[in-house]
């Protein structure tokens, strides 16, 4: 790896830094407390940028980028570990890096309201963390999971894009999978996972319809299932989940949301001057019999009134939160350095490929009339001997296909090359 770029990450981590963008012939950009700072001393050529990305990059992240314009994976090197985010702009490749924890935070020490703890309780239900990117979300998920490993067994699974805290088991047992590493898309990990014996489930992000309904679908099924989602208040969280698919599915879908939701937290980061640091605020919605009523009939303008007037039941707007939570508590809130370090594995685990998955060769079979076609499309991998003597088949990554459609595509390709054989001698 490009040493220029170790030296910045290890000076970025001592200077408690979060992010850091570096897009090329531009200052290097910088994001401290929340706020964007430029430092014009240091910058990268776009061929730097280039070379850089490259020698990242694996085969199967490399063919992302140039299928997607865009990649997502996580960086890992003398225990230090990042998010990346490589995507092609007006100046060419750009790269928003995002410095992860060093260790997973105690639940305790992330300024939240004591009342998540009852969470790590939970054997069943769904419980939504919301916020914009940069949040806060997933770190609060993984405080609770991380309190869950620590006090009980339980088996648990999560689904990222890209894993951003590595659990080490304690008294649970963890599996982590990686979206286009372990798995080819958040479907199929939450397709697996109901076949996988859980207890609980963390499925990173909900994006699309399927993934909802999946997620829903394992909440229902009686696992204690965490996600997270863009959302700015209850209401929008409500609505994204209530309408994500349309006509008579979406009566289900809401019957689903209110049955199974449990607690649906939105969080932001706000600075707050006489600490000099940001703190989470939160809204607080529980699943009662009025909240479940209200999401089931999709009366969802109803859901902050039934907030404001439940505070008794453990609910808070955000204005409330400030005003009656936060405001007393300014004196004891711990700074976010005090919570966790930046950038090292906390886990020690080496990640281990089995010998029987090609993690460059997953997912969607396509067929190409000759080797020298599928190359030209750009989006071939390396091929083999064995494709150049058999001619017919590439792994490409697109989506997936059962085994009996590989089959019969392999049985046409076969009767037309069959056919191609045998009318010139009927000509003749």
């Amino acid at each position: 790896m490009n040493q220029r770029f170790k030296d910045l990450i290890l000076a970025a981590i001592k200077q408690r830094l979060s992010d850091i963008h570096i897009t090329g012939g531009f200052p290097l950009i910088f994001r401290r407390d929340g706020i964007i700072h430029f430092d014009k001393n240091i910058k990268w050529s776009h061929t730097e940028i280039d070379s850089m990305v490259k020698e990242m990059l694996s085969d199967r992240q490399l063919l992302t980028l140039r299928k997607r314009w865009s990649v997502d994976f996580s960086l890992s090197f003398n225990q230090v570990r990042a998010r990346v985010n490589t995507f092609y702009t007006t100046r060419g490749l750009s790269m928003a890096i995002r410095l992860l924890p060093e260790t997973i935070p105690d639940l305790n020490s992330l300024n939240l309201h004591p009342s998540l703890a009852q969470i790590t309780k939970l054997q069943s239900g769904l419980v939504l963390v919301c916020g914009s990117t940069g949040s806060g979300k997933s770190t609060t998920v993984a405080a609770i999971i991380e309190e869950i490993n620590r006090t009980r067994p339980a088996h648990i699974i999560t689904i990222e894009d890209p894993i951003e805290y590595r659990f080490k088991p304690k008294k649970s047992f963890i599996e982590q999978r990686e979206v286009g590493i372990h798995v080819p898309s958040f479907n199929q990990g939450l397709l697996d996972v109901l076949r996988e014996n859980p207890d609980v489930i963390f499925v990173g992000e909900l994006r699309e319809p399927e993934t909802i309904r999946l997620t829903l679908n394992a909440a229902e099924s009686g696992h204690l299932v965490f996600a997270t989602l863009h959302a700015s208040d209850a209401e929008d969280a409500a609505y994204r989940i209530n309408n994500c698919v349309t006509g008579d599915n979406q009566d289900v879908i809401r019957y689903q949301f209110a049955s199974t939701i449990s607690w649906l937290i939105v969080q932001q980061l706000t600075y707050i001057k006489s600490v000099n640091f940001r703190v989470p605020v939160l809204s607080i919605l529980r699943a009662t019999p009025s909240i479940q009523s209200t999401i089931r009939e999709n009366k969802l303008t109803q859901l902050e009134n039934i907030m404001f007037t439940s505070k008794n039941e453990g609910m808070f707007t955000m204005q409330l939160y400030e005003k009656d939570f936060l405001a007393s508590r300014l004196s004891s809130l711990i700074h976010p350095h005090k919570s966790f370090g930046m950038g090292a594995d906390s886990s020690k685990e080496k990640d281990y490929v089995s010998s029987l998955i090609d993690p460059n060769a997953i997912q969607d079979v396509v067929y190409m009339s000759t080797i020298e076609d599928a190359a030209k499309t750009g989006e071939a991998l390396k091929l083999t001997a064995a494709d150049e003597e058999d001619q017919r088949y590439l792994i490409l990554e697109e989506h997936d296909m059962e085994l009996k459609d590989l089959l019969a595509q392999y049985d046409e390709s076969k009767e037309e090359e069959m056919q191609k054989n045998i009318l010139p001698k009927r000509k003749s």
